[in-house]
């Protein structure tokens, strides 16, 4: 009898613990959540609705016409069109490029690695907005003005997917490349047979990374565009300021079309994305 009222209230304590974690989560969520769903709200509203005091969390009527003045008012499809091409370039070359150079310094031993390394490592303390002026310069004197290859130039080769990379080759067992050097495999070969097939997880992590870095993209896309069929869709979202104010509806109504398929593919990808952290982190 002790016993059986022991468990019921280890039991009850268990379930108290439980609902109260449920609880903290759900408020949690719903914070994070919130800011979309009062964007999805604000697509449907007029503008002065949006701009209303007392805030007006609801439209008076649903307003689909918002998301057909994103299309009369900017070259819309042009712009996705022009972020997806940006994105993949740039992510395609970054994946590339730090997989050979990450395989590079984990598993090849030559003069002078690690001082490269370092000099690599030191790339991502130095903030970006101190390259501007000089990408521009070189952008500019190439005439890569509004171009696609003025947006994806300076953007091909990743510091930080080389450092992700080297860490996680480094986390592979070196038996199988011995045994494949054994067998009589080069140095690409191995890397191309042996170690990047295991590496998918690391690879795909990398790639949504920078796909979803590359997506959002603004300050050097602003900077290197100015007309507008030229674009991309980030840029893009700052033309709905006018003269005499900013259409806040039709920009709500863009950005949910801009961020559905970025948001869609990390929730189906959020998984390889965490294990593939994850195993990067295994060894140092």
């Amino acid at each position: 009898m002790p016993s059986t009222t022991v468990t019921l209230h280890n039991g009850r304590r268990r379930y108290a613990s439980n609902a109260g974690a449920y609880v903290v989560l759900g408020v949690g969520g719903l914070v994070m959540v919130f800011p979309f769903i009062y964007q999805l709200m604000a697509s449907l509203m007029t503008n002065s609705e949006v701009l209303s005091i007392p805030p007006q969390w609801i439209p008076s009527a649903f307003r689909l016409e918002n998301y057909v003045a994103v299309f009369t008012s900017i070259p819309f499809a042009e712009q996705m069109s022009n972020t997806v091409q940006f994105s993949l370039i740039r992510t395609t070359a970054q994946v590339a490029f730090s997989a050979l150079a990450g395989y590079a310094f984990a598993r090849m031993r030559f003069k002078g690695s690690g001082i490269l390394f370092g000099i690599l490592l030191s790339i991502l303390m130095v903030p970006s907005e101190l390259l501007l002026i000089s990408q521009y310069q070189i952008v500019n004197n190439l005439g890569w003005l509004n171009s696609m290859p003025g947006l994806v130039a300076p953007g091909l080769v990743s510091a930080f997917g080389t450092f992700m990379m080297r860490q996680f080759f480094r986390g592979l067992p070196n038996e199988l490349e011995e045994a494949a050097r054994i067998d009589g495999a080069g140095p690409f070969r191995i890397f191309w047979q042996v170690m990047l097939p295991l590496a998918k997880p690391g690879l795909g992590a990398l790639a949504i990374i920078t796909l979803i870095d590359c997506w959002g993209a603004l300050l050097w896309p602003l900077i290197v565009t100015t007309a507008q069929d030229q674009m991309p869709v980030s840029v893009g979202l700052a033309t709905f300021q006018g003269e005499h104010g900013v259409e806040y509806p039709s920009m709500m109504a863009a950005s949910l079309m801009a961020m559905l398929p970025i948001i869609i593919l990390f929730i189906v990808m959020q998984r390889r994305v965490i294990e593939g952290l994850a195993h990067a982190g295994l060894k140092g």
